[in-house]
Parts: C-alpha cells; sequence; structure tokens
C-alpha cells in the first residue's frame, strides 16, 4: 500500500507465537523476534554481537493459525511486513510510542536448518484473497524436468 514503510527482519523468536481470536473469530497471533548483528573483529579474530533488536511482531487470519501452527521459541525466521506506529499515554500522562510489524510473510530461515513445507487447503475463501473453489494447482502435480549434469 502507498506511504506504509516495509520491512524485511531476520531473526529468532523470542517465545512461542501467542494464538488469539477476536470477538469476530478472526485469528491474530503475536510474537517476538530478536534480531542481533554480529560482526568479524579482526584484532581478536572472534565474531562479536552487536546490539539486539527485539521485534514485536502480529500476524492475521490463516497466516496467524500457521504461524502458531509450525513455529516455536528459538526457530530463526525471515519475516516481511509493513512497519507500524503505535502511540498512547501512559497514567501519568506521558506520550510513549512503540515500532511493531504487521506480518505480510514469514517462514523459517534455511541458513541454519532444513524445513518440510506443508501445503495447507482451504475450504472458503474467508479472506477474499482467493476463490472459493481454486482451479487446480498445476505445480502441485508437475513432474520435475529432467537436468542435465552440471559437467
Amino acid at each position: 500500500m502507498a506511504g506504509e514503510t516495509p520491512l524485511t527482519v531476520a531473526g529468532n523468536l523470542v517465545s512461542d507465537p501467542e494464538l488469539r481470536f477476536l470477538q469476530n473469530g478472526t485469528a491474530m497471533a503475536k510474537f517476538t523476534i530478536a534480531s542481533t548483528p554480529r560482526t568479524f573483529d579482526r584484532e581478536s579474530g572472534q565474531y562479536k554481537d552487536g546490539e539486539p533488536l527485539f521485534m514485536n511482531c502480529t500476524a492475521w487470519r490463516d497466516l496467524a493459525e500457521n504461524v502458531a501452527g509450525s513455529l516455536t521459541k528459538g526457530t530463526r525466521v525471515v519475516v516481511q511486513g509493513r512497519l507500524r506506529q503505535s502511540r498512547w499515554e501512559n497514567e501519568q500522562g506521558e506520550k510513549r510510542s512503540a515500532y511493531g510489524l504487521d506480518v505480510d510473510e514469514i517462514g523459517p530461515s534455511l541458513k541454519f536448518a532444513q524445513a518440510k513445507v506443508t501445503r495447507t487447503s482451504r475450504s472458503k475463501a474467508s479472506d477474499g484473497f482467493s476463490p472459493a473453489q481454486a482451479p487446480d494447482d498445476a505445480w502441485n502435480t508437475a513432474t520435475p524436468a529432467e537436468q542435465e549434469p552440471p559437467f
């Protein structure tokens, strides 16, 4: 959307995602990612961790349910979403603000792990983004093409 700030963050989940359902039945998952920069110190010959960034994230609807059912504390993930700022006043009347990420895409990082993807099936088009009767997925039934050796 115009005027929004897209952001991609790679880091580890601080705790298991917390799945909730709003009164209207909409699923919402909240979780925090810790992303710590790491640099190589030539003098000591070792890597050193920088200041961690803790990013509060919110996923909605099917994505929220998939996140809660797939990811756990400590999992390294790559998250893409829209940066948002929340503003409020505390009990003393001081103005406060915090940044968070409304998640559009998330997946496990394959830098230090392997993952097996299981496709979920949809029974209805409740989010308005896919047709109620989705056509057959050609990628799901396609056979791999013969590959020639690299040499």
